[in-house]
Parts: structure tokens; C-alpha cells; sequence
């Protein structure tokens, strides 16, 4: 085998980078930063991470930087000023390097192809940058980013060791996350025609999972094991020009289910029991995210299809409530609601010892059987950036979630654009008062909804998620 990894930066790949839609987000960050006092942002994308001895993981750009160039080479750098001038640091072409690891765009091309007004070798970044620098009010970097900020203070220091020249260091240092990540929390069109893409893949490799393991069962096959399931949803995503999986697939079989992480693994599935996959493709840098249980030999029985039946119905309850001007936590509190009521219909909660559906939430007790919030935002990463919180309204009072009190903004509105994933579950394991027909299954059902300008497109519903229609699959 080759020592590393080709790159899969091609030629077609390259051509087919829409320059204008990256020039447009630079020119809102270039406008946002300007009504912030002006200055200069710096955004460098990740260098290569070796694995193991002289073999190197997977490159993958970092979010921010893909975001404002759609350039997948590694250690390139953006400088962004407040006019919206872009200059880009890059590695030029090298036929011996290219030979192994695949094509380079190159300093000369980078202009035309990305759209920069400018391109220099990345090897004489530490040499440009302190004139760039130069005269600049602030200078604007991503605190967040490891080992960065002593790099940018080695610049500031070299332009005030020029200062009898008449050179002026930046005289302030600015966050540039919050600016950048409130921009990425609302898609373009761009970026929303490429998420339903990444969830359509996505669908079709959960139903893939659901009909191999169907037919492998109907064949007399004892059991399947996760990590075959796993390698049938590897397959779909790469098979449909997915990059992988966006984060490590959860394929948990039977107990497994109710691990909310649990790591694909060689555990056997066999029938009877539940299976949990929650699994995502990454295309083109987005993210998407879903969640189905279904029952291995294909038909849920009774104790599982009532407890489906009650993540399905909190779903549909935390549905109706992610819509614009909608609070983005307000999917949650109506999920909570449907789930401690169906809890307590099913006996999982005792009403002797509980109470009604109102004191189960204000103390919490549901916590018990659904440890975990009911959506996240989406997009670049598989938990997406962007705040949770108003920032324009008052800290109240309120709930905190743990069954105390805590004052703090409340949850930030809806708006067209924002990508949310709606994801309740109830994971039962076993335990005293617990009904034993119920122990050990774990049940979460997850889609990825686009807030539109009437309510919200689901971008991951090519998967059935009614009990019937698995149910029907599963037998095709």
C-alpha cells in the first residue's frame, strides 16, 4: 500500500466549486466585521494529523474555513480584511509530492478558481502576514483554535517591532467565532439544497440497514452482527458520492440500545430484539443526522410497539412546535410532556409515587427513562454551532432541565434557514419498579428539519418512521 492517504482534490472536483457562493459569505463577514469596528480575520484550515508512524487520517477541512472558501486542501490559510479583500495562503503545486498524494490547486490558479483577489505559498505566510497586518484597528481570529493564539501575537510583535518605520500593530484582538458561527446557523439555498442531499443518502442507507438484516434473517442466519449493519450504511453513503459517515456510527443491538453512544461494535442482533442505528452521511462538508429503531426479524411486538409508538407521538408533538418564532427549546418541553404522560400510562412511572404528568416534569422524574435534550442545531458539524440563547432578551427564572433553578436568557427564536434535528427516545434498562416487559429496550427517533417560512421541511424522511411502514419494508 501506499504510506498516505490520496488526496480526492481532483481536477472535476475543483471546476465544480462555485466561487460566487463563497465570495458572498466572505463579503457578509468582510460587512459584519466592518459594522464592528473594522479590522482583519484570519481563518486557517486543519493541517494533516498523522494516525499511526507515517500514515495520516482522512484530511477534512476545518468547518469555518470550507465554509468562507470551499478549498479541501490542508494548511491553508484566509485573510479576510474588512473591505472584503481575500488573500489566501496555499502549497504550490509539487510534481513529486503530487505524484503521492494527489493534485494541488496551486498559488496560481487560486485566484480564478476560489475567487480571491490574491495567493502566496503558505511557506511565506509568517513573512507576509506582519505587513498585512499593518495599520489594521483589530485583527480577528477564531479563539477557539488551538495553538493559534501564540502565532498571532508572534505577528502583532513583529509589526511593533516596526513601529519607528511608522508601522501600526492591530491594537485589538477580537473572538471571530461569534461573528462567523451566527452567520453559519442560518443556510443559504446553497447550503439547504446540499443538506436534503446529505439526508436523502442518509435515508436510503438506514432503510439499507433495515431490508439486509430482514433478508439475512429470513435466510436462517442466527443473528447479524453490528458491524455489519454498520458497513451496509458505509456502503450507501460512499456509494452516493457521500465523503463517510459525519460522526462514528451507533448501530446498537438489543440492551445496546440503551448506551446512547454506543460505538458499532461485534455484538449480535438477533430476533426479537430492537435494533438502534444513528447514523449520518457527510456530503460536501454538511452534516446530516438520523435516528430509527426498528425490530430485527422485521415485526415490533407488543410491548415494543407501544413504547415506539410514544417516542413517535412525542416526535410528532415536538413537530408541530418547530416552526419560525417558535422557541428552539419548545420542541423539547412538548416531547417531555407527550413521554412523561405516556410513561406513566404504560406503568413505567408509578402515579403512587410520582404524581400527575405535571409533577414528573417539574421534578424531572421522566429523567429517568429520557436522560437527553430533544434537538441540536445542524449543518457543517453533526452538533452544529450557533447559540441556544436569546441575546437580545433578559436572563429569567426558569427550569433548568435537572429539576433545580436557574436564571439565564431564554431559548433563542426560530428563524428560516436554522436546521434542527428533533430526536426524543426512552431507554429502559432494568431496575426495581420497572416493569420487566419493558427492560432493556432503548427507542429514538431522529429527523433534521429545515425551518421554512410556514413551519418546516424534514430533509430526512426517505426513511419510513411509522411502525407499519418499517414494518412493511422489512418484509419487501
Amino acid at each position: 500500500m501506499n504510506q498516505t492517504t490520496p488526496r480526492t482534490n481532483d481536477t472535476a472536483a475543483r471546476d465544480a466549486i462555485d466561487a460566487g457562493v463563497f465570495r458572498a459569505r466572505r463579503a457578509e463577514l468582510a460587512r459584519r466585521m466592518a459594522a464592528s469596528g473594522g479590522g482583519v480575520a484570519l481563518v486557517a484550515t486543519a493541517p494533516p494529523r498523522t494516525r499511526n508512524s507515517d500514515v495520516e487520517h482522512p484530511f477534512r477541512p476545518d468547518s469555518d474555513f470550507h465554509h468562507l472558501t470551499g478549498f479541501d486542501e490542508p494548511g491553508a490559510w484566509l485573510l479576510l480584511d474588512a473591505s472584503g479583500r481575500s488573500t489566501l495562503f496555499c502549497r504550490p503545486r509539487d510534481p513529486l509530492r503530487e505524484l503521492w498524494d494527489g493534485l494541488r490547486l496551486g498559488v496560481e490558479a487560486a485566484p480564478a478558481t476560489l475567487g480571491v483577489e490574491a495567493a502566496f505559498d503558505v511557506a511565506a505566510l509568517d513573512e507576509q502576514l506582519p505587513a498585512m497586518l499593518r495599520g489594521q484597528s483589530a485583527v480577528w481570529w477564531p479563539f477557539g483554535v488551538e495553538d493559534l493564539g501564540p502565532r498571532v501575537q508572534g505577528w502583532i510583535a513583529a509589526v511593533r517591532r516596526r513601529e519607528r518605520d511608522g508601522w501600526r500593530a492591530p491594537g485589538t484582538q477580537r473572538d471571530l467565532q461569534p461573528l462567523l458561527h451566527e452567520m453559519r446557523v442560518r443556510k443559504d439555498d446553497h447550503e439547504a439544497q446540499t443538506m436534503r442531499r446529505a439526508g436523502a443518502i442518509s435515508a436510503g442507507a438506514h432503510a439499507r440497514a433495515m431490508r439486509y438484516t430482514a433478508a439475512r434473517l429470513r435466510t436462517g442466519a442466527p443473528f447479524v452482527r453490528e458491524y455489519e449493519i454498520e458497513a451496509e450504511l458505509l456502503h450507501e453513503f460512499r456509494l452516493h458520492g457521500a465523503s463517510g459517515p459525519a460522526y462514528p456510527s451507533i448501530v446498537a443491538a438489543g440492551a445496546h440500545a440503551c448506551i446512547l453512544h454506543h460505538a458499532a461494535g461485534r455484538a449480535p442482533l438477533h430476533p426479537g430484539e430492537l435494533c438502534l442505528v444513528d447514523a449520518g452521511c457527510e456530503f460536501d462538508g454538511y452534516a446530516s443526522d438520523i435516528t430509527r429503531t426498528w425490530p430485527a426479524s422485521g415485526r415490533f411486538s407488543g410491548e415494543q410497539r407501544a413504547l415506539y409508538e410514544l417516542v413517535l407521538a412525542a416526535q410528532d408533538a415536538a413537530l408541530a412546535q418547530t416552526r419560525p418564532g417558535a422557541r428552539q427549546r419548545d420542541a423539547h418541553h412538548a416531547a417531555v410532556r407527550v413521554l412523561s404522560q405516556g410513561l406513566l400510562d404504560l406503568g413505567l412511572l408509578d402515579r403512587s409515587r410520582v404524581g400527575d404528568v405535571d409533577t414528573v416534569i417539574e421534578t424531572t422524574a421522566y429523567r429517568a427513562f429520557y436522560m437527553h435534550g430533544t434537538g441540536h442545531w445542524l449543518g457543517r458539524d453533526v452538533h452544529d454551532v450557533g447559540d441556544y440563547l436569546s441575546a437580545d432578551e433578559p436572563a429569567v427564572e426558569q427550569p433548568d432541565g435537572q429539576g433545580g433553578r436557574v436564571v439565564r436568557p431564554p431559548s433563542r427564536r426560530l428563524e428560516p434557514g436554522m436546521v434542527v434535528t428533533i430526536e426524543p427516545g426512552l431507554y429502559v434498562r432494568p431496575g426495581e419498579g420497572v416493569p420487566e416487559r419493558f427492560w432493556n429496550l432503548g427507542i429514538r427517533i431522529e429527523d433534521d428539519a429545515l425551518i421554512t417560512a410556514t413551519g418546516h421541511e424534514l430533509l430526512s424522511r426517505g426513511v419510513p418512521v411509522k411502525p407499519d411502514e418499517i414494518e412493511a419494508l422489512m418484509r419487501d
